[in-house]
């Protein structure tokens, strides 16, 4: 009896450390740093075992209170962001992470309404930089009623006991947070295949400093951003245009004759991994629509490179 006891009790933790990589995933969407996520998680856990056997009980799913409680947490930490954002030095970029979904484990949960399957995000376009930029912009509630409902198939009355609102209201706010995404984004990503092809092109011209050849990859109205936290050089300035740009790439590579970079999967998405001796110093995330770079987003900060060591 003992030892069936014991099964029972480690079938039970097992399920439970089951749900870490999903947990880490949907904290990472909600903050925008892997960090910060698995503090989260950390937390999470923490509280659950600060309960007594007795609540543990009374918990009819235990996943769901797992996810309800590193929600709020996260929600917590997101209307306390833009403080500590207004003292972070430059750019700030969501932190990069190699590869794509599959990092975080887990699946979805199963979708409880009734809606358009168009609504739904795929978990991999989900952890694409273009993405956490746009989540970025959203107000707390919108970011998290948006990633538990559209990425992770929770239902709106779940949703409700997270953000404190009512199931119709968190109904408005994922409209709303669509909206914005579709602003943000009205055309979408090229394909993945294809925007490897670009990034390719891109790495090459890069490194043969052929100036022409980087301005005919880039879109005419293509922004450049650096994140170094202040912790390393990057250029004061957004960079913007695709003359400026490409002289700018031009400038990085002729001031770091000891730069490599090689063509790497950044969020799910083709993208370039600056290394000096071995050392990663930069990851770049690139948004391609209709064969062109739109966006470059360089992130520099070693805080937030400490993954792809």
């Amino acid at each position: 009896m003992l030892d069936s006891g014991h099964d029972a009790a480690d079938d039970r933790l097992d399920l439970l450390m089951a749900e870490r990589g999903r947990l880490t995933g949907v904290a990472y969407r909600l903050l925008g740093s892997l960090a910060d996520a698995e503090d989260v998680v950390q937390e999470t856990y923490a509280r659950w075992y600060g309960l007594t056997e007795a609540q543990r009980a009374a918990v009819d799913s235990p996943a769901a209170w797992l996810t309800t409680v590193a929600s709020r947490l996260c929600l917590d930490q997101l209307r306390s962001a833009r403080v500590r954002r207004e003292r972070y030095v430059g750019e700030w970029i969501p932190e990069p992470v190699p590869g794509g979904a599959e990092r975080f484990g887990g699946h979805a949960a199963p979708v409880v309404e009734h809606g358009d399957p168009a609504e739904k995000i795929g978990l991999d376009e989900s952890v694409t930089m273009a993405f956490l930029v746009v989540l970025d912009a959203m107000t707390p509630a919108e970011r998290v009623t948006f990633v538990l409902h559209d990425v992770f198939g929770y239902s709106f009355s779940e949703i409700a006991d997270v953000v404190d609102r009512t199931p119709a209201a968190c109904r408005q706010l994922a409209s709303v947070a669509r909206r914005r995404l579709r602003e943000a984004a009205p055309g979408g990503p090229d394909p993945a295949t294809a925007t490897a092809e670009v990034v390719r092109d891109l790495r090459d011209a890069w490194e043969r400093k052929d100036v022409a050849a980087l301005v005919g990859l880039l879109d005419a109205r293509v922004t450049s951003l650096a994140d170094s936290g202040g912790k390393v050089p990057v250029f004061a300035h957004v960079a913007q245009g695709a003359e400026e740009v490409a002289r700018g790439l031009l400038t990085v590579i002729e001031h770091n004759p000891d730069l490599r970079v090689a063509e790497e999967v950044v969020n799910g998405r083709p993208g370039l991994v600056g290394r000096v001796g071995g050392r990663v110093v930069s990851v770049v995330a690139l948004d391609v629509v209709d064969g062109r770079v739109r966006t470059i987003w360089t992130v520099r900060n070693p805080d937030k490179l400490a993954v792809w060591a």
